[in-house]
């Protein structure tokens, strides 16, 4: 059987470590920056072993993640004597292969592996791994034993080429962390009629479960709602004009969201050429 080794202690080589040694894979070695933090997550994989530095995995294990900070990377791989019957992996979402180059030299394989998650904790990461997507940048042997490990863990998988890995985080950026900040807006508008923050938090969480569960059902564009899907322009007005006394840094995101979501609009077919002109208008010029 396939012996994985993991550099890297964190969220996502927990997660990875744990999920796949409960999916029937050997997950043989692990090392961190800190002895401690190995030796915890050993704790949690029967059969692990805690190391100490990172080549007594790199020589224990024949499939080795790279889970470490992204901007470490690089520079642990550099470091690590490598040879023909190792595989190196990264988990990196932004990075691409150029940073496995040393291993490359040195005869070993190598790929990407980002499952396309949120990881708060550690604990949390475990949880929220199965039925993730994953990309994956790899050819051949590696790409078929990377997609086994996506579908062992329940999830789907995307193949990216290189060039592929910035625009597809950028796109997790938008989908995940972004809607975060969008969440914050939310309660701070609260606030301006005497609501706290976590009042708010709790009034929107089930229209957020709401919003997915219509993505997840119905799909884009279908999943659109609000007045902007109706092209309800009196009620853009009114939001414009609210934002504009009372919230005007919010102001211009509201104007550049809406007309971002306008082709959204028109591709469920609720407005027509006429409608979508009229809302442009109104928000780019306010008027």
């Amino acid at each position: 059987m396939l012996r994985l080794g993991f550099i890297g202690a964190g969220t996502a080589g927990t997660a990875l470590s744990v999920k796949l040694s409960q999916r029937g894979y050997l997950v043989v070695a692990v090392a961190s920056r800190t002895f401690d933090s190995a030796q915890r997550l050993a704790g949690k994989v029967p059969g692990c072993q805690a190391y100490e530095m990172p080549q007594q995995v790199a020589e224990a294990a024949e499939l080795v993640f790279i889970t470490t900070p992204d901007d470490a990377i690089a520079g642990v791989v550099a470091k690590l004597r490598w040879g023909a019957g190792k595989t190196v992996v990264h988990c990196s979402g932004v990075a691409s292969l150029d940073i496995l180059e040393p291993a490359r030299q040195a005869g070993a394989q190598v790929g990407g592996f980002h499952p396309l998650q949120t990881f708060a904790s550690a604990q949390q990461a475990i949880q929220n791994l199965p039925g993730s997507a994953f990309g994956i940048e790899a050819e051949g042997e590696v790409l078929d034993r990377l997609a086994e490990m996506a579908q062992a863990l329940d999830g789907d998988w995307v193949q990216l080429q290189e060039g592929d890995k910035v625009l597809y985080h950028a796109a997790a950026v938008f989908a995940c962390n972004y809607w975060i900040t969008l969440i914050r807006v939310a309660t701070e508008l609260w606030g301006h009629f005497g609501a706290d923050s976590a009042k708010a938090v709790k009034a929107l969480v089930p229209l957020l479960r709401g919003t997915l569960l219509n993505v997840e059902s119905v799909g884009l564009p279908n999943c659109l709602s609000g007045p902007i899907a109706r092209g309800d322009l009196g009620t853009i007005e009114k939001h414009m004009a609210a934002l504009k006394k009372d919230a005007p840094e919010f102001l211009t995101l509201y104007r550049e969201l809406g007309l971002h979501t306008i082709p959204v609009a028109l591709g469920k077919g609720r407005v027509d050429d006429a409608g979508v002109e009229a809302m442009s208008k109104m928000l780019t010029t306010g008027a």
